[in-house]
């Protein structure tokens, strides 16, 4: 396997469109490493340029220590899974998978040895004689998967593989590949844009938006330590609240105050936050870390219930907040008035007008 560098990576289409600029990345042997981000961001480009797919504008981008800007895909040593599988239809799963073997003219004991291996591995041995138009989407998918693995690649390139996959399959795949990375020790770069997806998979995960890096990290830590407003509102579901306000100070004690709330902040913060002091913040919180009971009075204009969890959608002032609980803390009703508490050492801070955080840069 191998450590796979991007420096400096840009990409514009014609006439003028930049589709990604000033990537840097270091992917390390045997990492699974996510690309995440919204439709555009450019990590679909991305994932295109390190197969060689895509021409590279500027930059550099290495695999195995080996400059590949100008290396053909087929010798590159990668191995891509699409979206929509890219399965030839009048062959069958095992022609597919044995395909790329056959042009390479591996001998045929050692095809059929690979090919079985990876079925193995796919949970797909009793399919290999049918045809794609025979087998359904999720073992087109492993049959896809698998046709990657016989050619033991240094890396593999993943881009949105389960995207056409119902929601119990897309879960049941996503614990497969999990499992297939433990087993081979692949160098792994998968592209989604789906957060849980992504949270779910990764080793670290890169957020893209516009074409740039927002941050790299591993899921936990974006989680709870978000560069931007961005990420913090990205990474999460529901997504993170953000009300706008003002940093304001009163003795010794800073608070975060807008029209509809008044809320103090953690004294450990306060040399963090010092210089925003009377200035445009963006406050966030995490509709999990939102607590019944408190100082802060809403109403409740819309109850989802999912079973296990409930989401409040509570409006406080002419603030809109989306609060997470359980029925087991008591059944909210439209109208209601409740009493809820943001937490401190659950909120953030944001520079009202570079987003950034103040609290994790």
């Amino acid at each position: 396997m191998a450590e796979v560098k991007l420096k400096k990576v840009k990409k514009v289409f014609p006439p003028d469109v930049v589709a990604v600029k000033d990537f840097d990345l270091h992917v390390k042997d045997k990492e699974f490493v996510v690309l995440v981000g919204p439709s555009g961001c450019g990590k679909s480009t991305t994932l295109r340029m390190i197969a060689g797919l895509e021409e590279v504008t500027e930059g550099e981008i290495y695999i195995d220590g080996r400059l590949v800007n100008d290396v053909p895909p087929k010798d590159r040593d990668i191995a891509m899974v699409f979206q929509n599988y890219a399965l030839y239809p009048h062959m069958t799963a095992f022609e597919n998978m044995a395909f790329g073997l056959k042009l390479r003219r591996v001998p045929k004991e050692e095809i059929e040895r690979r090919v079985k291996m990876a079925a193995k591995m796919m949970e797909i041995e009793d399919i290999l004689h049918r045809y794609p138009r025979e087998i359904s989407g999720g073992q087109r998918q492993r049959v896809a998967v698998g046709r990657a693995i016989v050619r033991n690649p240094k890396v593999f390139l993943f881009d949105e593989p389960l995207s056409n996959l119902d929601a119990k399959l897309r879960v049941q795949m996503r614990a497969e590949l999990i499992k297939l990375h433990q087993r081979l020790g692949a160098t792994m770069i998968y592209v989604t844009h789906d957060q849980v997806e992504a949270m779910t998979m990764g080793d670290r995960l890169v957020v893209m938006k516009d074409g740039e890096i927002q941050q790299v990290a591993e899921p936990l830590t974006l989680y709870e330590k978000p560069a931007n407003k961005f990420v913090a509102g990205f990474i999460g579901s529901p997504p993170m609240n953000f009300i706008e306000g003002r940093l304001v100070r009163e003795g010794e004690t800073f608070y975060f105050l807008n029209p509809s709330l008044k809320v103090s902040i953690l004294d450990r913060w306060k040399e963090k936050v010092a210089s925003h002091l009377n200035k445009g913040v963006i406050l966030g919180i995490r509709p999990e870390d939102i607590d019944l009971g408190g100082d802060l009075e809403g109403v409740v204009e819309v109850v989802e219930t999912l079973g296990n969890e409930i989401l409040l959608h509570v409006k406080i002032g002419e603030e809109l907040v989306t609060l997470r609980t359980t029925p087991y803390k008591g059944k909210q009703r439209m109208g209601e008035k409740i009493r809820i508490k943001f937490p401190p050492e659950r909120m953030h801070l944001f520079d009202q007008e570079t987003e950034k955080s103040l609290l994790y840069t």
